[in-house]
C-alpha cells in the first residue's frame, strides 16, 4: 500500500512490513514499500514514473503542480487537514451541502471541532479556487442525496454523540 508516514501520526507508528492475518489457510502479510518516503521524494518518483498519480493532488487534472490535495482519500474526509477540507467543499459543493443538511438535522457534526457549514462560508469568503468543480449531477448522486433525505427523516438508532463546538471556526489567515 501507498501509506507513508508524514501523512499521520497512525500511519507513523505502522511497521513497514507485518502479518495481518495468519491461520491455517493462509498468510496474509501487509507491506509499505514507500512508508519512510518524502513527499518530495513521491514527487521526484512520479515525475517519470509509469503510473499517472491522481488529479486532485494538482490545482486541476494534468497540471503536475501539487497544489491541489495534499493526500488522497475520500471527497470530504473527516481526517483530512484543513486546506484539504477547504478545496473538497469547493470542488464538491453539492457534497458539501448534503453533509451540511445531516448536520443541521441530526445536530452533530462533520469532526468534533469543524463543522462543514463554517468550512462551507470559510471556503466561500476566502475565494478558494478548486481548479475543478464535481458538479456531482448525476442519477448516482442524485439518489444518494435522496436516500440520504430519507434516513434523516427517521428516528436515528442511536442518540448523536454531539460534538463539542470550541468556538473556533475556521478564520482567514490569507489562505496561502
Amino acid at each position: 500500500m501507498g501509506l507513508r508516514s508524514d501523512e499521520g501520526a497512525d500511519r507513523k507508528k505502522r511497521p513497514p512490513l507485518r502479518t495481518v492475518l495468519a491461520n491455517s489457510a493462509r498468510i496474509v502479510d501487509e507491506w509499505l514499500p514507500v512508508k519512510d518516503w518524502l513527499t518530495d521524494a513521491v514527487k521526484e518518483w512520479h515525475a517519470s514514473a509509469p503510473v499517472p498519480y491522481c488529479w486532485s493532488y494538482d490545482s486541476v487534472p494534468g497540471a503536475g503542480d501539487w497544489l491541489g490535495n495534499s493526500r488522497c482519500s475520500c471527497a470530504l474526509c473527516s481526517y483530512a487537514s484543513l486546506p484539504d477540507l477547504l478545496l473538497a467543499s469547493a470542488r464538491r459543493p453539492r457534497l458539501a451541502d448534503v453533509y451540511a443538511e445531516v448536520e443541521q438535522v441530526r445536530g452533530d457534526s462533520l469532526r468534533a471541532d469543524r463543522r462543514i457549514a463554517y468550512l462551507i462560508r470559510h471556503a466561500k469568503t476566502c475565494g478558494i479556487d478548486p481548479g475543478v468543480v464535481c458538479p456531482d449531477d448525476g442519477p448516482e448522486f442524485t439518489a444518494l442525496q435522496l436516500q440520504v433525505q430519507a434516513a434523516l427523516t427517521m428516528k436515528p438508532r442511536k442518540e448523536p454523540e454531539l460534538a463539542r463546538d470550541s468556538g473556533r471556526r475556521p478564520m482567514c489567515d490569507g489562505c496561502s
